[in-house]
């Protein structure tokens, strides 16, 4: 029996639907606005269609949108001094650099000098160091959503054995780490494990974050098995026309699908939940900027 079809998009459109009723609670009750602060650098034509979604949701949700566009040429100091500001303002809960930046500026550098309460993309060092030790921390995006997906279809995750593919810093190893926190057995696997097939073949969860189309075949999953696939890639699809191209993630999806109990799909699997966990991360920080409960259903 083919895999049932995990819906990212419409998980994504319902955890929208909650953070816009907890923004709403928060205005009537405590007169509070959540407010998310997006900075880009440059014109990278990716990167602006991903803030205007950004901003166009916040808005949705009823929060507070602060866009600051700057040139390419951008001096880093002028940069920093405008996360100081933000840092500085207490309208603003939650700031995100959009990546890329250009090559005169280090992306490390600006996470570090965000203030870690509101480094709703959970990349700052100590964010990272919270997470592992299983402290309060932002957790970033990606991972958390896979996590909601996860848990959504499953229920409880405890004592499950878990693969992720992929060792970064922006999933494969938050995933990881939010996998232990539901009591997963968890191992991560990448380019150099020896036969990775079958690692991954043991797994009951398996979470692809390697960056390479279509790596994951369906003799890997174990029958039954629920994929995560994280990746995009961007192939050439000449059975569309000349030039033509068409999205897959690290999954081969008609293969896996035929073995495991439930796979994302690519489009429409994680990438929704992307922005739908930045806003509910920056409800969460404005929460704990006020001292106030965190609201449930919306946090890892």
């Amino acid at each position: 029996m083919p895999a049932e079809i995990i819906d990212g998009k419409a998980f994504a459109a319902d955890l929208r639907g909650k953070v816009a009723g907890h923004v709403a609670r928060l205005k009537a009750d405590h007169g509070i606005t959540p407010g998310l602060a997006v900075v880009l650098v440059g014109e990278d034509p990716a990167s602006q269609v991903y803030v205007r979604n950004k901003g166009r949701q916040t808005v949705e949700a009823g929060m507070a949108s602060f866009e600051h566009k700057l040139p390419a040429d951008v001096p880093a100091d002028e940069l920093y001094a405008l996360i100081e500001r933000l840092n500085a303002d207490p309208k603003v809960h939650g700031i995100l650099c959009q990546f890329p930046v250009p090559d005169h500026l280090s992306e490390s550098e600006i996470v570090a000098r965000i203030d870690p309460a509101k480094d709703v993309d959970g990349l700052h060092i100590l964010n990272i160091g919270r997470l592992a030790s299983g402290q309060d921390a932002m957790a970033p995006c990606t991972p958390l959503g896979c996590l909601m997906l996860l848990r959504d279809h499953l229920g409880p995750l405890s004592g499950m054995n878990a693969v992720v593919i992929g060792r970064s810093n922006l999933v494969g190893k938050p995933m990881a780490q939010l996998l232990l926190g539901d009591s997963c057995t968890v191992t991560i696997a990448h380019s150099r494990t020896r036969d990775i097939e079958e690692v991954v073949r043991r797994a009951d969860i398996v979470v692809a974050a390697v960056g390479r189309p279509e790596m994951v075949t369906g003799d890997w999953i174990k029958p039954g098995a629920t994929v995560i696939d994280v990746g995009i890639n961007r192939i050439d699809a000449p059975e569309r026309g000349a030039g033509k191209t068409r999205l897959v993630g690290d999954c081969q999806f008609e293969s896996c699908a035929q073995v495991a109990g439930a796979i994302t799909p690519v489009p429409g699997g994680v990438g929704p939940m992307t922005i739908a966990c930045l806003l509910a991360n920056t409800v969460t920080a404005c929460c704990r900027a006020h001292g106030l409960l965190e609201p449930e259903g919306i946090t890892a």
